[in-house]
């Protein structure tokens, strides 16, 4: 479906949950420190984020590479949403690195206030897709914001996510970015204490039935999720469009080489490593594996590279032609085979085997000489794959990027690169 077959309008952006649950902060708060509460919060995007519309280099996403962000999730069976009433509010206004959410409402509850924001995922729903989330905030004398999930907001039980077992499931740049709302709130009022907060999702445990919580270990309620603040509607068909444009501008640029990356992170660590392309060369794939190589082939491209992180790498790994989470697990079993393959112990292989997330699945190789061979035989599978869908005539290779610094693994051309010390 392209971004003109819904009522022939440009398809409509929403905000994260994340976005939600820091207006929902700022409202709170602002309830709390002035005695009112703001129809619309204006908060702070996460930290990094880019403004939506635009590009590193200022230019609009039909102008640059694809747009940022995840392609959308493949819709459920309208049997397994949750049911949603439409949201009369206008849809989020976006200043540069800023956005203005519809507050629901707010009261006070004896020393605390409690602020709601219904998320609207525009013309992307997913399960979230109107849910309600509140901030139930305090004040304290001390500086320093607590931050916690309550009802409705998962905990996170099991290694492997970015967030430590135990905490509650909100993921980093949204607790940056609901941290960043309130402390703004605390400022504006002149307030040199620091608060407490609690983020709540009514009904946020039926609601994480309809996600991949449940599986992750991630028990009692959905997750506060959001890099970029703001939920880009993006159909597949129109994420493929866009690839293949960005391709075709390169070739007619005279490129031979395509650079292909899972999403932005990565898209500027393989920058990094690839100063001698230029910018053009770069094109945002998300997780269209297939497409992408089997598009370079057809475009005339003797060569590609990929960046990716190791979640991706081990779907590509599997020979999937459409690598997001919803499309297919993760095949641990592979892993355990790979990992054999890479020379780790028997015990080491049932680990991998019965891991929770592929992160978790590269933790439980020693660190050292054996993770490294494990991640370097992942990307060799990976390539494999790879060069089945580019065919012989593209010359391929893989980069895999340490989730926290560093490159993990190499193949294909990356080796030789390696080697070279380029």
């Amino acid at each position: 479906m392209s971004s003109r077959q819904r009522g022939e309008r440009p398809l409509r952006q929403g905000f994260t949950t994340g976005s939600a649950a820091a207006a929902a902060a700022k409202a709170a708060l602002n309830l709390l420190l002035t005695g009112s509460a703001p129809n619309v919060a204006d908060i702070p995007l996460p930290p990094g984020a880019q403004p939506p519309g635009t590009s590193p280099s200022g230019t609009s996403p039909q102008e640059a590479r694809p747009p940022r962000g995840n392609p959308p999730k493949e819709q459920p069976p309208a049997n397994q949403q949750p049911e949603i009433q439409p949201l009369a509010a206008q849809p989020p206004r976006v200043p540069q690195g800023r956005l203005a959410v519809p507050v629901a409402g707010a009261a006070l509850e004896g020393d605390a206030a409690r602020a709601w924001v219904v998320k609207d995922g525009g013309d992307d729903p997913d399960a979230t897709h109107g849910a309600t989330i509140a901030c139930v905030a305090t004040l304290r004398p001390e500086p320093g914001i607590e931050l916690d999930g309550g009802n409705g907001v998962g905990r996170v039980t099991l290694p492997g996510l970015p967030v430590p077992p135990g905490q509650a499931a909100i993921n980093p740049a949204p607790r940056a970015q609901i941290l960043l709302a309130a402390q703004e709130s605390l400022d504006q009022a002149g307030y040199s204490g620091g608060a407490s907060l609690l983020i709540e999702v009514e009904d946020g445990e039926a609601i994480a039935r309809h996600t991949l919580n449940p599986r992750l270990g991630i028990v009692g309620g959905i997750s506060i999720l959001g890099t970029g603040g703001v939920v880009k509607p993006f159909s597949h068909a129109a994420w493929r469009a866009t690839i293949d444009s960005g391709l075709s501008v390169a070739r007619a640029a005279g490129l031979r080489v395509a650079a292909f990356s899972t999403g932005r992170r990565s898209e500027r660590l393989l920058m990094a490593r690839r100063p001698e392309l230029p910018e053009r060369a770069f094109v945002q794939a998300a997780d269209f594996f297939a497409h992408a190589l089997r598009q370079a082939a057809a475009t005339g491209f003797t060569a590609v590279a990929w960046g990716c992180y190791f979640g991706k790498l081990a779907k590509m790994a599997q020979g999937l032609e459409y690598t997001h989470a919803h499309a297919e697990p993760t095949d641990f079993a592979l892993l355990s085979r790979l990992a054999g393959e890479a020379g780790c112990p028997a015990e080491v292989c049932a680990a991998v085997g019965g891991a929770n997330t592929a992160r978790h699945a590269l933790e439980l190789v020693p660190d050292g000489p054996l993770r490294q061979a494990f991640a370097a035989r992942t990307a060799q599978a990976a390539l494999e794959a790879a060069r089945g869908f580019g065919g012989p005539g593209l010359e391929i290779s893989i980069c895999c990027f340490g989730f926290e610094s560093g490159v993990l693994a190499v193949a294909g051309a990356e080796k030789q690169r390696a080697r070279e010390g380029r």
